[in-house]
C-alpha cells in the first residue's frame, strides 16, 4: 500500500527536480559534479533537486553493461519521483539527463508520458534532455538545426502527453544524439547496446524497435544496402569519423554551445527555463 500523503508543506517542495548524470560523471564522493550540476546550482527557492547514483558505465570491463546500467538509472529515478508525489501531492515534478542520463531520464518520461509511469502525466511540468541518444527528429530541439536522431533510434510512441513540456538539446557534431537515420550499422549497435542487459518486461518494446530498424532497412535498399555498411572500407570510414567526434569534445561542450540568438548556452537556457516553469 502507498504512503498516505500527510507531510506538512513546509517540508514539501514546490517543484522535485530529479537529475540524473551522464557516462562516468556519477562519483561516489559527489555525483552532482557532472554538467546537469550547471543547471541546478542556483534554482529559485523552494526547489529540491536529488541526482541519481547508478554505475554510469558503459563497457562490460567497468563492472556493469550499457543496457544495465541506464536500467539502474531509471529504476532509481522511478522510484525517487513516485516517493516524492505519493509523500507530496501538491509538489511537481521535473526530469534532466545528460548522455546515458538523457537516455534514462528520456525513457522514464517516455513511460510517464504514454500512461505507463509511477505518476501522473499531470504532475511532471519539465523534462530536459542534453545529448539524448535516443533522440527523435519530432523532439522539441532547442538550438541550431542537426541532422539524423539519436544513436540508439528514437523512442516508439514518442513522450505521449508529455511532450508539450520536453525540451531536448544535441550540438551540431555530436554523433550521439545526430547519427544520420541511414547509418543502420550504428543504429543496430545502439540498439544491442540497449538490450545489453534485456528487462523481459519490455520485450515487446524492443520487438517494436527492431522492426523499425528492419523497416528502414528494407525501404532503403535492404540486406545489400545494410551490408554496404560492414565492408572493410565502411568500417575504416567509421572508425576515423568516430576518432574526429571524440576528439572534438563535442560531446561535453554544452556549458559553452550557444543555443539562441542571446547567447545563451544549452546548460545556462535550461537552468533559465527551468527555474521559469519553477515560479509559475
Amino acid at each position: 500500500m502507498a504512503p498516505a500523503a500527510h507531510a506538512a508543506p513546509s517540508r514539501c517542495p514546490r517543484m522535485y527536480v530529479v537529475a540524473i548524470p551522464g557516462t562516468w560523471e556519477t562519483s561516489r564522493e559527489d555525483p552532482r559534479k557532472g554538467m546537469l550540476a550547471r543547471v541546478t546550482n542556483g534554482l529559485p527557492s523552494g526547489v529540491r533537486t536529488d541526482y541519481v547514483d547508478y554505475p554510469a558505465t558503459a563497457l562490460p570491463w567497468e563492472g556493469e553493461v550499457y543496457g544495465r546500467s541506464k536500467q539502474q538509472a531509471v529504476d532509481t529515478a522511478r522510484a525517487m519521483i513516485s516517493t516524492m508525489a505519493q509523500r507530496c501531492v501538491a509538489t511537481r515534478l521535473a526530469l534532466l539527463g545528460y548522455s546515458q542520463g538523457a537516455d534514462a531520464a528520456g525513457d522514464l518520461a517516455a513511460e510517464i508520458g504514454t500512461g505507463f509511469g509511477a505518476v501522473s502525466p499531470v504532475r511532471v511540468d519539465a523534462v530536459g534532455l542534453v545529448a539524448d541518444p535516443r533522440r527523435s527528429p519530432t523532439d522539441i530541439l532547442i538550438g541550431p538545426p542537426v541532422a539524423g536522431a539519436g544513436a540508439e533510434g528514437p523512442r516508439i510512441g514518442g513522450f505521449g502527453l508529455l511532450t508539450p513540456r520536453v525540451r531536448t538539446f544535441c550540438a551540431v557534431g555530436d554523433l550521439y544524439c545526430s547519427t544520420p537515420t541511414d547509418d543502420f550499422a550504428t543504429r543496430i549497435a545502439g540498439f544491442f547496446a540497449r538490450i545489453s542487459a534485456p528487462d523481459p518486461a519490455r520485450v515487446g518494446s524492443y520487438q517494436q524497435d527492431a522492426q523499425s530498424i528492419l523497416g528502414d532497412v528494407m525501404a532503403a535498399g535492404g540486406i545489400p544496402r545494410l551490408q554496404s555498411q560492414f565492408t572493410a572500407a565502411a568500417n575504416d570510414e567509421r572508425a576515423r569519423e568516430l576518432r574526429r567526434f571524440l576528439k572534438s569534445s563535442v560531446h561535453q561542450r554544452y556549458p559553452f554551445y550557444v543555443v539562441d540568438n542571446s547567447g545563451a548556452t544549452a546548460t545556462s537556457w535550461l537552468h533559465g527555463w527551468l527555474s521559469d516553469v519553477a515560479r509559475r
